[in-house]
């Protein structure tokens, strides 16, 4: 049920937008926030969001500002926390609050902030705090979650707007990651070798391009983890067999392999390194040594990107990098990479998909089913389609 008045009908100066708590949901929002800045031109729109995906809107020209819930250090406690927040957002003096989160919480924090306009949809019992809900309906739970997000503003009356995933980024952050994959492209294996002995990314200086005949050679992302759980994860040992086949197969030419991630899946970058025993020097672990834009900056420069359904998945769609997806227990049509160069690997399970962290059958054979040599043939294609240009 849409609300009785559409937004465009107040006078809205002030516009807070509560964004969702985990990466890959920020990323599909993207387009939503595009069309609620272009009913709204003239408006000043504050971004609300947790510090880990404060990136995903940091260069938005959607956005003009960043307001950063950060629980750990400003913001402490279950009750007193959002009190203190509220406090500090009626500062502001926002007219409008549209809640991309279904929290509670979130309509909770903005009611008690005084926002007297507060849009969402009425989930998670918080229907009497907004002004104007919306009903999800059985129709949009079967899309795609970008539609999920532009079908609230289209209820809310607001036209909208292409759905396209949209993630700038800073030109110098750009120009920093592009010389560092390329100068992985252009160098010798012992060089790359040489550089892992460091814990911290090594600068341009530091990198020494050795290859003499300026052949550039693939990069590839790898991203192990996801935090949902182990079902949502294909086996570690399995992108350890596909590093090693890729370097197998690209050794003599030559080949650099990205493992990125927090520092919660540099165990699995290890284990990766360790499939490729004969030629570890081709696997560069990444994991916990980037913020999220750096990773963003580097996955845009990637020839491929083999991921599990995750965040930087997400991120890897909005930068159109050639993806390969795998997907277990959750639900590839509502939250598979939304970009014509990805393509979704997945086994039909009479259970699938099951959303859940955990398999219930305790075997997880939806994941186990893709095979290393499944993928590998998946990355040749793309590097076929997207041949390496260093560029």
């Amino acid at each position: 049920m849409s609300p009785k008045k559409s937004l465009t009908e107040y006078k809205l100066r002030k516009i807070l937008i509560r964004s969702t708590n985990w990466i890959g949901d920020a990323v599909m929002t993207t387009p939503a926030v595009h069309s609620i800045r272009k009913n709204f031109p003239d408006a000043e729109i504050t971004m609300l969001a947790v510090p880990w995906v404060a990136d995903v809107f940091r260069s938005s020209p959607d956005v003009d500002n960043l307001f950063i819930y950060d629980k750990k250090h400003l913001y402490q406690g279950k009750m007193k926390g959002p009190m203190h927040l509220a406090k500090d957002l009626k500062a502001y003096g926002f007219n409008a609050a549209i809640l991309l989160q279904n929290a509670f919480e979130a309509a909770f924090v903005t009611k008690m902030a005084g926002i007297p306009v507060r849009a969402g949809y009425n989930r998670d019992g918080r229907s009497f705090l907004l002004t104007h809900g919306v009903t999800m309906s059985e129709e949009i739970r079967k899309k795609h979650q970008v539609h999920y997000y532009q079908h609230l503003l289209a209820e809310l009356g607001l036209a909208i707007g292409p759905d396209h995933l949209r993630l700038p980024m800073p030109e110098a952050l750009q120009k920093w990651a592009k010389g560092f994959v390329d100068c992985l492209r252009y160098q010798s294996p012992v060089s790359v070798k040489e550089q892992q002995q460091g814990a911290e990314i090594p600068g341009l200086p530091e990198v020494r391009p050795l290859k003499d005949d300026g052949a550039p050679i693939p990069v590839i992302g790898f991203n192990p983890g996801a935090a949902f759980g182990p079902a949502k994860q294909w086996p570690v040992e399995k992108f350890g067999q596909l590093a090693a086949i890729i370097t197998h197969n690209y050794g003599e030419d030559g080949c650099v392999i990205l493992v990125f991630g927090t520092d919660t899946d540099t165990a699995a970058a290890q284990k990766i390194r360790q499939f490729s025993m004969r030629t570890p020097y081709h696997v560069v672990d990444m994991t916990g040594k980037t913020s999220l834009g750096q990773a963003m900056a580097l996955i845009k420069c990637c020839d491929a990107f083999v991921t599990n359904d995750s965040g930087l998945m997400h991120v890897a769609a909005g930068l159109d990098t050639p993806t390969i997806a795998i997907f277990g227990s959750t639900d590839h049509i509502a939250t598979g990479p939304y970009s014509k160069k990805a393509i979704v690997l997945r086994r039909e399970m009479k259970c699938s998909p099951c959303l859940q962290t955990h398999c219930p059958e305790g075997h997880l054979r939806c994941l186990e089913a893709i095979s290393s040599k499944d993928v590998y043939e998946e990355v040749v294609k793309m590097l076929s389609k997207n041949p390496t240009s260093g560029a």
